[in-house]
């Protein structure tokens, strides 16, 4: 059996029945009295758009497409591809591969595609629809994302415009176009299998739609759009176990596109934004380690010293739902959202804090000085506590530190040591209630349930630790 793998490519496709969903079909979509598409993709096709690019290399036989290894099944119908093979000795010094792309901004000729796509291209090649070619200009790039912005200088051209996001919904019926394999135009259909999906990179900020439709290498950077012919993502990536389409297939969303566009046109790059905290999912273990009555947003974990959530007043255990205005379902909401905000933006937090509803105003700040931001904070096992070992604070040392346990040993390599807990911390806080004493922690943590709150103190900053 093939393990799975990501590949980072696009667009999608799954055969759709003329049995289309019951919604209102206008009668120029109508086709010898059976729905069709094609009034809508006449509109839209010419957005879409072919990349090519060209990138230095010691070799191009690699049979690679965008630097993903084209799986040794599918190497035999591309042996005489352009960029695929070298010259008679094997080498050549430039390496070719071929993506998609959209227009977004007809006036300006903005198109936007995959960063992986064009990273560390040379020349990049944009071809229209009625064939007509275009050198690109490389304006802005984001790897977190996997979003680039490019500027062709070219007139009579055609734009997509974003869909609400907000309205999109499992179900949906969607269209993908693009240049699979780099064969030329294709237009493909499926559903929205799921939103939000994320953890396919952890180090990146994610919140794709996923859809059944069938996506292929070369795909990358095309449209996905609804039936009215609006932008609700840009194919990005696929889990198959041989490159080819697996019914699993994944779009960067429209509004976080555009909001990374808007960065790029700024700045050419994404400045991200940082709140200054360590955040963690609000589980039903959560809830009932920390009384809380709410189920949803992101619970603050730890604060960095003078950062904007400092500033702002956020507490530990703090739990924020709603950032100006915009709900939040988890910490990677809240890691997403602050993650594209600029650097000096004003914005309105809404928390919870023991029980209570508050608002608070931040200003926005950047990574300097910030060691620790909006990242998540995984739960601990209870495994984690052995080999360290506490005892109770002198009356002495009390006077110079917050009361409670201490830790003054960790075995090297020991489950505390990896967990985190170091020498010298001070647990002063079981599910929210103070310990002062080793009796006080024990008798504390054996009437915990599932998952233990610990607030611990550290260099004079708290820090709040879940373990199970």
């Amino acid at each position: 059996m093939n393990k799975l793998r990501l590949y980072p490519v696009l667009v999608a496709l799954l055969t759709l029945s003329w049995t289309l969903p019951a919604v209102a079909v206008s009668p120029e979509a109508l086709k010898n009295g059976i729905p069709s598409l094609a009034p809508m993709l006449q509109q839209v096709t010419p957005a879409v758009v072919s990349i090519r690019v060209t990138k230095t290399a010691s070799s191009s036989n690699d049979f690679s497409i965008n630097g993903q290894q084209l799986p040794e099944e599918l190497r035999r119908y591309f042996e005489n591809l352009p960029g695929l093979n070298g010259d008679a000795n094997g080498q050549s010094p430039y390496a070719r591969g071929a993506g998609s792309g959209v227009i977004i901004d007809a006036d300006a000729g903005y198109v936007i595609t995959n960063h992986h796509v064009v990273d560390g291209a040379s020349e990049i090649l944009v071809q229209l629809s009625d064939n007509r070619n275009f050198t690109a200009k490389l304006l802005g790039t984001d790897a977190s994302t996997d979003v680039a912005l490019l500027e062709i200088e070219a007139t009579a051209l055609v734009d997509i415009k974003f869909a609400d996001i907000s309205t999109v919904q499992v179900g949906d019926y969607v269209v993908a176009i693009g240049n699979p394999f780099g064969i030329g135009q294709t237009a493909t259909a499926g559903i929205v299998s799921a939103l939000g999906r994320a953890g396919l990179n952890n180090a990146n900020y994610e919140d794709f739609i996923q859809t059944d439709a069938a996506i292929n290498l070369g795909n990358s950077g095309g449209a996905l759009i609804d039936m009215e012919g609006r932008l609700i993502g840009m194919n990005t990536a696929i889990i198959s176990g041989n490159g080819g389409s697996n019914g699993i297939g994944f779009a960067v969303p429209g509004d976080m596109l555009s909001a990374v566009v808007a960065h790029l046109q700024r700045d050419g790059e994404v400045r991200r934004g940082m709140l200054g905290v360590s955040i963690a999912d609000v589980t039903p273990d959560v809830i009932a380690a920390l009384n809380i009555d709410v189920d949803f947003g992101a619970v603050v974990t730890s604060i960095v010293p003078d950062s904007a959530a400092e500033l702002a007043g956020v507490q530990i255990s703090d739990v924020i739902v709603e950032i100006d205005g915009e709900s939040l379902r988890d910490s990677r909401e809240l890691r997403n959202t602050v993650g594209l905000k600029r650097q000096g933006q004003e914005v309105e937090l809404v928390l919870y804090r023991e029980g209570k509803k508050m608002t608070l105003n931040a200003r926005i700040g950047g990574p300097e000085g910030q060691a620790a931001v909006t990242e998540r904070q995984p739960a601990l096992s209870a495994a984690e506590f052995r080999g360290a070992q506490l005892q109770n604070i002198t009356p002495d040392a009390a006077a110079a530190i917050e009361a409670g346990v201490q830790i003054v040993a960790v075995a090297p390599q020991s489950p505390a040591a990896v967990a985190g807990l170091q020498e010298g911390d001070v647990i002063v806080e079981v599910n929210r209630n103070a310990v002062t004493t080793t009796t006080e922690f024990n008798a504390a943590l054996a009437g915990a349930g599932r998952l233990t709150a610990l607030t611990v103190v550290r260099d004079g900053q708290r820090l709040l630790l879940f373990v199970s």
